[in-house]
């Protein structure tokens, strides 16, 4: 008898759950409406994504995608550029039906987590001050187009120079096209150029320094609650320290 495949824990936080089985992938989303637009999504988006096997709310099942993700090791500039083709075709697209987080929203949340920054001492005064003001610039009117939303280096896969595929579509939206561009490099500053020589279009470089600053700075309190560790080792509080330097 075959040996059984092995259960490997990808993802756990209080969100959601990731396991891979094999070449499959089971995600359990807590909320069955962002599972809802990640299924809708993956089928709409015109760029490599992972077959979907099938989807039973709260659990979804996806094939694993040939390759390896950016975070997993040295990426080649042709990969880079590669994915800022994907993101070109991807932002060219007809619009999701759904809106994104209203400019409002975003604004509330980027104080609300500023304030709780400093109030919990996490970062310095000075630091999210400098970051909060750079912040500000993303925060004004933009052409909608079609957004991932999430698109941090971990959801790109690549095998050689060929992305082979982009995962994790449930923040998928209408929204700036410059907030994918921005997370997708937020640790890999110095890979921008290469990623823009295959989008394929001037774009406004700090109003994507903007974008990350207002990431990083809204997304440190939940990787401390969610147990990712130290916060002086997150890529988010280098990416505030280097902007701050600036």
């Amino acid at each position: 008898m075959a040996d059984p495949e092995k259960v490997d824990v990808v993802l756990a936080n209080s969100d959601r759950v990731t396991l891979r089985v094999g070449d499959t992938f089971i995600k359990v989303d807590a909320d069955s409406a962002r599972s809802e637009v990640e299924v809708d999504a993956t089928r709409r988006a015109p760029v490599p994504t992972p077959e979907i096997l099938w989807h039973e709310p709260p659990a979804l099942a996806l094939r694993a995608l040939r390759g390896r993700s950016f975070g997993d090791g040295p990426v080649s500039s042709g990969a880079w550029a590669s994915a800022g083709e994907h993101l070109r075709r991807l932002h060219d697209a007809p619009l999701p039906p759904w809106p994104g987080p209203s400019l409002e929203q975003r604004r509330e949340r980027l104080m609300s987590e500023s304030s709780w920054l400093v109030e919990s001492a996490v970062l310095r005064d000075d630091v999210v001050e400098t970051n909060v003001r750079l912040a500000q610039a993303a925060l004004c009117d933009w052409n909608p187009v079609f957004v991932h939303g999430d698109l941090h280096r971990e959801h790109v896969f690549a095998d050689g120079d060929e992305v082979t595929g982009i995962i994790d579509w449930s923040e998928a939206s209408q929204g700036d096209a410059l907030f994918d561009l921005a997370l997708l490099t937020l640790a890999d500053p110095e890979c921008l150029e290469d990623v823009l020589a295959g989008y394929g279009r001037d774009v406004d470089r700090e109003r994507i320094w903007a974008w990350q600053s207002w990431r990083c700075l809204t997304s440190i309190r939940w990787l401390i609650e969610n147990g990712y560790g130290d916060s002086r080792t997150f890529p988010e509080t280098e990416v505030l320290l280097r902007h701050h330097r600036r």
